[in-house]
């Protein structure tokens, strides 16, 4: 536990700083780390825990699991009453599963996790993706976002890679060599979560949102959706393994794609990209101490 606070803690304020020292070359600096970096990392990941079966048991939970909140948080009067804001029911069931859940994965289960951890990112993204613009605005769901998407997701691209160079004779040497490498860089896309918290930070008081007031949201995010998880894994065949490497994502805090879909469609948005922001910023910061808390938990 003490490693993921002395890993995730510097990668963080580091990337604020950032933000605030130099706010342009972060942004530079961001879109190679995402798009090369972190694929080449997760890769590094996946060729040494390898492709298993258990892979598609976490990406069913992840659809079974995001879909269903949603659909219950939207459907069901009382918890509608609840969170009234699309944004934050989005925010209660999507988590930051590449940026904060692959970091932690990899500094608190051994590596034949991350296999499972890269299957559900997958399908939460295209959960999020998906219908994260229909609860938004009420539009019908578009086929071509939600593909490109997936075709962006780091997730997806490593997954493409590892099955090709799973086909060569040298997956296991290429991914003892990127061993060092994935690390480094998942470090740095804690950093790049740093870089996005950073202008969060620096609003003015009278344009924060009281944390009080999205009590709601966190209590769910951070301990009834991982607990309904847990719930729902332990009546398929995941090994135990899998199993925490699926909570530990559900774990996870606010994905920054709430708050980027929450801007996208801000006209008329009654304070909701303000409290998506806010979501953000506080679910990742209480993560900190819940997510380890969580694997105590699972033993």
């Amino acid at each position: 536990m003490l490693r993921l606070l002395l890993e995730v803690l510097p990668c963080l304020l580091l990337g604020v700083l950032l933000d605030w020292r130099w706010p342009k070359l972060s942004r530079r600096l961001s879109p190679p780390l995402i798009r090369y970096g972190v694929p080449l990392s997760v890769l590094g990941m996946l060729l040494r825990s390898g492709l298993e079966r258990s892979m598609l048991w976490a990406g069913l939970l992840a659809l079974v699991g995001i879909g269903g909140g949603l659909a219950l948080l939207g459907w069901l009067p009382g918890l509608r009453q609840l969170l009234p804001l699309p944004a934050l029911r989005l925010g209660a069931v999507a988590g930051n599963t590449a940026y904060f859940g692959f970091p932690v994965v990899m500094a608190l289960l051994p590596p034949a996790a991350m296999g499972t951890a890269v299957a559900y990112d997958l399908a939460a993204t295209l959960l999020i993706w998906g219908l994260g613009p229909v609860l938004l605005t009420g539009e019908r769901l578009q086929g071509r976002p939600l593909v490109r998407a997936l075709a962006n997701s780091p997730a997806s691209r490593a997954l493409v890679l590892a099955l090709l160079v799973g086909l060569t004779p040298w997956s296991q040497q290429l991914g003892a060599l990127l061993v060092v490498p994935a690390r480094l860089v998942l470090l740095l896309a804690l950093t790049i979560l740093g870089i996005h918290l950073g202008p969060l930070l620096r609003q003015p008081p009278s344009e924060r949102v009281n944390p009080w007031l999205l009590w709601q949201a966190l209590t769910i995010k951070l301990l009834l959706f991982p607990a309904a998880m847990l719930a729902l894994s332990l009546l398929t065949p995941l090994p135990t393994l899998a199993r925490e490497a699926v909570v530990l994502q559900a774990a996870a805090p606010t994905a920054v794609a709430v708050l980027l879909l929450s801007e996208a469609n801000s006209a008329g948005d009654n304070g909701s990209s303000a409290r998506a922001a806010a979501l953000v910023l506080w679910s990742t910061a209480i993560a900190l101490g819940s997510v380890p808390l969580w694997r105590l938990l699972l033993g």
